[in-house]
């Protein structure tokens, strides 16, 4: 199961990327756990400097803006991947 997190502190932005990003899961039928994480020392951890950030599997790939659903497809199907290997 791929883990995800959402960083940001409730803004527009990052409901709109959370909502993409749980509409492309449920189009690739993935299993993932999303977490939202809202809390400024917890964001700073991931050294995201501007909100909304995107991290899966604790690896950030995307900040400060809202990737296209295309993107997001492409970031989850190669953690997928790489899941699959461990």
């Amino acid at each position: 199961m791929l883990t995800i997190k959402v960083l940001g502190s409730g803004c527009a932005n990052c409901k709109k990327l959370e909502a993409i990003t749980r509409q492309v899961i449920d189009q690739m039928d993935v299993q993932a756990d999303v977490i939202k994480v809202t809390e400024y020392p917890d964001i700073m951890a991931y050294n995201v400097m501007s909100t909304p950030g995107l991290v899966i599997n604790e690896k950030v790939v995307s900040m400060g803006r809202i990737p296209s659903a295309a993107e997001i497809t492409t970031w989850l199907a190669n953690a997928v991947e790489t899941e699959s290997y461990i």
